[in-house]
């Protein structure tokens, strides 16, 4: 009879198991891919997104099943622009045509932009601007079966001075450049406020533009559908909240393949900053999509918290990047600015050297501070584990380089040690409402010694929990430690990550000096682990 028990008891378990492996859990990208875009080649699916002021910019994910996703490139190293928090590359497009990769950036400030590659994993080409129009963001290309080519785009309500349009213009078949001026073929005013983030597609002769309208956080899906390229269209909302308990879910990508069509979206997550979701899509008999599960009929969908997975495979979740990047580092990292070669040294295993760099005189607190090497938080609930090894330039004048580790945001905290004659002293630092300038407030915690050589060497750790605020969206409480001997740590008071601008926190590490000298001391970034904890 035991025997018994115990082999039902085996099978059910195997039989759970199977079950699980077959489905998937939302979201299926828990790190900050904002306004994410996809295209299928074959059986491969391509990815990217946002990048905003952020380098290596536009990152390149690739995956077979939708599900699990790896980070394997980079299509922008360099621009032409400096970019303040925030600014920059906005909301991507990816498409292929005839043996080429496209992606269609909008950066408000300066016009739309193109990049290209044969290989989306490898290298990229300079940017092509294909229009210098302030104010145009959004753009996704289109290749129609006759040959011609059409961008649809948006508008910065900020730049513009107008927005909850959708535009489209003709183009050249090479996508360099437009041959006429955008016109206005939709205005959401009245039922689709801020309506941006187009998508262009065509299917059983009707063109459709996908587009999020409502807002980044509390907005919705929306459809566009046209006999014409340039309208008139038709409107109907095709995906929102509904019972789900998620917010904001929209602007993404339609895909097929797998057995059916699929459509990746976000959820604007506060400081876990903007995540990735995957939906399963049916086209209803009148030609119109719905996303997700109508449980209500109503032909509007709402966004699953889990589903049959499209390739019958297990969720693997986070895994850190082995691709190397144009700067000689991990994909995982990045800077928010372009970086100065002269800022960091790539170390055997994964460990980065970072070189302290001179701040001006015009330095207030470390929200414009370029060189803060940087990840995105990769799930609700994590921890991060580093050994630092702090050497000091000792001449230089009046001393006081700084190097640490921070969470970045529109609030920040962090753990540093400033070079001081006697030592290395240890200290904590806040800083809140950095947009604004605002100082740090900093308290000493102790001196350490320097060793022979005249370097300094302790850990630190940075655990991040989710806590409940009786909404979707979860607070990011971080709580910061040290150690002297990388066993025995001693927390801080925890800190509630504060997103930054149009992105979620970011943890990471930096090396300052504050005043001028022909060489620089160093900060190691050693033996980094990163492990998630749901």
């Amino acid at each position: 009879m035991k025997k018994h028990i115990f082999a039902v008891t085996v099978a059910a378990l195997v039989s759970a198991l199977a079950a699980s492996a077959q489905k998937y859990n939302n979201p299926v990208l828990h790190l900050d891919y904002s306004d994410p875009d996809v295209c299928r080649v074959g059986k491969d699916y391509w990815m990217t997104a946002s990048s905003f002021n952020c380098f290596p910019g536009l990152p390149i994910l690739h995956s077979t099943d939708l599900v699990n996703w790896e980070l394997v490139g980079s299509a922008l190293a360099a621009y032409p622009y400096d970019l303040a928090p925030g600014e920059g590359v906005w909301a991507p497009a990816i498409r292929y045509n005839k043996g080429w990769f496209y992606i269609y950036v909008g950066d408000p400030d300066h016009g739309v932009f193109m990049v290209r590659s044969k290989d989306p994993a490898g290298r990229w080409e300079e940017p092509v601007w294909v229009t210098r129009e302030k104010g145009f963001i959004d753009p996704c290309p289109f290749w129609d079966n006759d040959g011609k080519a059409y961008l649809s785009h948006a508008a910065a309500g900020s730049r513009a001075g107008l927005k909850s349009v959708v535009f489209v213009a003709p183009m050249s078949s090479d996508g360099t450049r437009l041959l006429g001026p955008s016109r206005i073929v939709y205005d959401g005013h009245r039922t689709q406020p801020t309506i941006e983030g187009t998508k262009f597609y065509k299917r059983k002769g009707y063109y459709y533009i996908f587009a999020p309208a409502g807002g980044v956080s509390t907005g919705w899906q929306t459809v566009l559908r046209a006999r014409e390229p340039f309208g008139p269209y038709e409107e109907r909302i095709v995906m929102a909240q509904g019972g789900s308990g998620i917010n904001g879910p929209h602007q993404g990508a339609w895909v097929d393949g797998l057995g059916g069509d699929w459509f990746l979206h976000f959820q604007d997550k506060g400081a876990y900053g903007r995540i990735v979701h995957l939906q399963p899509m049916k086209w209803g008999a009148d030609g119109w999509p719905v996303i997700g599960e109508d449980p209500d009929g109503d032909g509007v969908g709402q966004p699953v918290n889990f589903h049959e997975s499209p390739r019958r495979v297990a969720q693997r979740g986070f895994e850190p990047s082995t691709a190397v990047g144009p700067y000689g580092l991990r994909l995982d990292w990045q800077y928010p600015c372009e970086p100065s070669p002269y800022w960091h040294f790539a170390l055997p295993g994964g460990n980065v050297r970072l070189f302290s760099v001179e701040q001006g005189s015009d330095y207030k607190n470390l929200w414009n501070c370029g060189n803060v090497l940087q990840q995105k938080f990769p799930a609700e609930h994590f921890t991060v584990t580093a050994k630092l090894v702090f050497r000091p330039n000792p001449k230089l004048e009046g001393r006081g380089e700084q190097a640490g580790m921070v969470v970045m945001g529109a609030d920040y905290s962090g753990i540093r040690v400033t070079d001081r004659a006697e030592g290395a002293q240890l200290e904590s630092f806040v800083c809140r409402g950095a947009p604004d300038g605002a100082p740090e407030q900093v308290q000493a915690i102790s001196l350490l010694p320097y060793s022979e050589g005249r370097l300094v060497e302790f850990w630190v750790k940075l655990q991040v929990k989710a806590r409940d605020t009786g909404g979707p969206v979860p607070e990011a409480l971080c709580t910061l430690s040290y150690s002297t001997d990388g066993v025995n740590f001693e927390g801080l008071v925890p800190f509630v990550a504060k997103q930054g601008k149009w992105i979620g926190a970011k943890w990471g590490f930096f090396c300052n000096r504050y005043a001028p000298k022909n060489d620089s001391g160093s900060l190691d970034v050693c033996d980094l682990s990163i492990v998630c904890d749901d």
